[in-house]
């Protein structure tokens, strides 16, 4: 056998160049060229014969052979890159651990003064326009009943979608604001909110006017979330609780503001006017005009308001975050009569994120649709992964103690919500109905009717030759009457019907008695003139002032509670505010059962809501400081969302038991308030942390 023998031959070229060339068993050696210079023209293989000295070509790419070179230049790149990277991460987590207390320090340099204020009333009006929207359709929806003939089961619906629409509005902003921004999303939220609020004025049916309290309710409903978290920070740490708590007065102005002017304008039927015959403005509809004053204030404000700079910080611009601190430094000092005083930082720095980077190269690339597509849609698959990022362990269990108190406290007070005016109610109609006079089997001939009938039963009565003109019927019902040659005019009724009754020769000029008010009717040569067909206003029964007065006096009762949670909120903690507060509210609720009078009611609803709202106020400062910046925003939506979950799951609960029993929504407020109270307990202490 022959041996195999590998013989490599030397040839020099000119210049001093080398060619090395292997021989194996007696074939033909293959070429290739080492680390050295490349080779000159004439000692290339044929493939790469007559190619330029300055583009000579690796013979070995035709095979697929990587060129050494091409190895060690892509090895070393790959080690510099992994340098690089790690370098990078270094610095990265460094900042990220030095910026909460950098923030802190250069807005302990700021101060407090000025400019904290201003933001602090233009937010606090976007937070009452929050207040307002919440009673609007509780006091708007008796006339609006009437004046657009929504039935039962519709006029639930109104209030199931405007909570559904605030609970997805909550969810949607407080995700968004974390990636676009706080003041450009409170923009965005007030300005829907104005618009389809306006639109809901005119509406003149019912499904239009379900459709604009929608989309307003998706707008206001994002108002919460953004308004403190924006405002969060911008305070320093000894500031936040009591200054945050002091915000939250705002939403009890916007019950007062509701409470009274509906007390003001609704019951006024000429308030309003009228376009044509189809076109109908009451007073109720400008009621909700006059609601909009808020959130048209909140959003002139804040147009004029800087973004806030931790965001900004957060989102990698710095320049601007810095222009915006120094603008709050020197506005507070100049107030305070020191404009000598300069803003002494110099430079922040702050990581740039990945997608970041990604949404800046894909934003220079494609066509206008495309580039904002891509923008939007990495913009929500940040906002998702935001959302599941608070399931990581180190948030996955104060989270979970959050939740449980947001919706306990959220369930008790909103259903009492509930169910105290629904009680006052259904007192009001038993004491009506224990009134109602039965006549039975009267006749009445050749009589003229020029007062009003007021709760009555009148049954197999028989009314020949008699007229009916320009009266009230109020709560009437005749039951198997006959009515021979009568002549009703100008009548207007609310609440009156007539069942099994024979109508014969017997004339209605301009009434509002109308086909669906005869049940089983026999009618005989009747003739009806200019009937007024559909639902028509009664203001003096759908207004009763006493329901104003119940929400305007609930509205009031929670400033003491606002003004002892401001001042004690810094100095005892948010945990013992909120467990001391839902405790206390949860023996409140025992005296429930001594309520037998409308009187008792309304008294022990203004103990309720002055001893609950201290929870509230703690319940968000503490939401707002546990959650890192980046995550701040959607957190706090999330939250919120589940408070009207609650709120729409309860409304339902305590409604179902009015005028069956008192013990089981008092039995379900009290357990909801123990439960969390006690869970609230296990909450951090937030008191003196940074904001992260």
């Amino acid at each position: 056998m022959t041996p195999y023998h590998n013989n490599v031959n030397q040839q020099v070229t000119e210049g001093g160049e080398y060619t090395y060339t292997q021989d194996g068993g007696g074939q033909d050696g293959y070429p290739y060229q080492t680390d050295y210079p490349p080779q000159e023209e004439d000692a290339a293989s044929d493939a790469t014969e007559g190619a330029d000295d300055d583009e000579q070509m690796y013979e070995g790419e035709y095979q697929g052979i990587p060129h050494p070179d091409e190895i060690k230049e892509a090895r070393r790149a790959a080690r510099l890159e992994a340098r690089r990277k790690a370098r990078l991460a270094g610095q990265q987590q460094e900042e990220e651990e030095n910026l909460p207390e950098q923030y802190e320090s250069i807005m302990e340099d700021c101060g407090h003064g000025r400019f904290q204020w201003m933001l602090f009333i233009v937010l606090g009006l976007a937070l009452m326009a929050d207040g307002v929207d919440g009673f609007v359709v509780g006091f708007v929806l008796p006339s609006a009943e009437k004046d657009m003939c929504i039935s039962n089961s519709d006029k639930g619906l109104l209030g199931l979608l405007v909570y559904v629409a605030m609970m997805v509005g909550a969810l949607v902003w407080g995700g968004l604001c974390d990636k676009m921004g706080r003041r450009r999303c409170l923009i965005y939220v007030l300005t829907i909110d104005l618009v389809f609020s306006f639109l809901s004025c005119f509406a003149q049916s019912y499904g239009f006017f379900l459709f604009f309290r929608f989309c307003s309710g998706f707008g206001i409903g994002g108002s919460i979330p953004i308004v403190y978290t924006y405002f969060t920070e911008f305070l320093q740490m000894d500031k936040r609780g009591e200054h945050l708590s002091w915000l939250c007065m705002f939403w009890m102005l916007g019950g007062l503001y509701a409470s009274f002017t509906a007390w003001g304008i609704i019951p006024h039927y000429g308030w309003g006017f009228a376009i044509g015959s189809e076109f109908q403005i009451h007073s109720w509809r400008l009621f909700i005009f006059v609601c909009l004053f808020p959130a048209l204030a909140a959003l002139v404000g804040v147009v004029f308001m800087p973004e806030s700079p931790r965001f900004l910080l957060e989102s990698a611009r710095h320049d601007e975050a810095w222009m915006i601190l120094r603008q709050v430094h020197d506005t507070n000092w100049k107030a305070k009569g020191e404009p000598e005083r300069v803003f002494t930082v110099t430079n922040i720095k702050t990581p740039q994120t990945q997608e970041d980077e990604f949404i800046e190269i894909q934003s220079d690339t494609g066509t206008v649709f495309q580039r904002w597509t891509v923008r939007h849609m990495t913009m929500l698959q940040q906002v998702m992964a935001n959302i599941m990022s608070l399931s990581a362990p180190e948030l996955r269990l104060q989270g979970l103690f959050l939740v449980v108190v947001w919706f306990c406290l959220a369930f008790s007070y909103h259903g009492l919500g509930v169910w105290f005016p629904d009680m006052i109610k259904y007192m009001q109609y038993e004491e009506y109905e224990s009134k109602v006079r039965i006549f039975h089997r009267e006749r009445v001939e050749r009589f003229h009717f020029n007062f009003s009938l007021v709760n009555q039963i009148h049954r197999e009565g028989e009314y020949i030759h008699d007229k009916f003109a320009e009266i009230e019927i109020k709560s009437v019902k005749f039951e198997n009457s006959l009515f021979e040659n009568c002549y009703f005019e100008d009548v207007k009724s609310t609440n009156t019907f007539f069942e099994n009754c024979t109508i014969k020769n017997t004339v209605f000029y301009n009434t509002d008695l109308w086909e669906e008010k005869f049940k089983n009717c026999q009618m005989e040569n009747t003739t009806f003139l200019h009937p007024k067909k559909g639902c028509h206003l009664n203001f003096q029964e759908e207004n009763d002032i006493v329901i104003y007065m119940v929400s305007f006096l609930g509205s009031l009762a929670v400033l003491p509670g606002n003004i002892i949670s401001a001042l004690f909120m810094d100095k005892i903690g948010r945990i013992r505010i909120i467990g001391g507060s839902m405790l206390v509210s949860s023996a409140c609720t025992f005296l429930l059962l001594l309520s037998f009078s409308q009187g008792a009611v309304i008294c022990w609803q203004c103990l309720f809501y002055g001893a609950s709202v201290a929870a509230w106020n703690g319940l968000q400062v503490i939401s707002v400081e546990l959650y890192p910046s980046s995550k701040r925003g959607t957190a706090f939506g999330i939250l919120n969302g589940i408070c009207k979950f609650a709120a729409i799951i309860a409304s339902f609960i305590f409604a179902a038991f009015i005028g069956i029993t008192k013990i089981i929504p008092i039995f379900l407020a009290f357990s909801a308030l123990v439960c969390g109270g006690l869970v609230a307990l296990k909450l951090p202490e937030t008191r003196e942390k940074i904001l992260t």
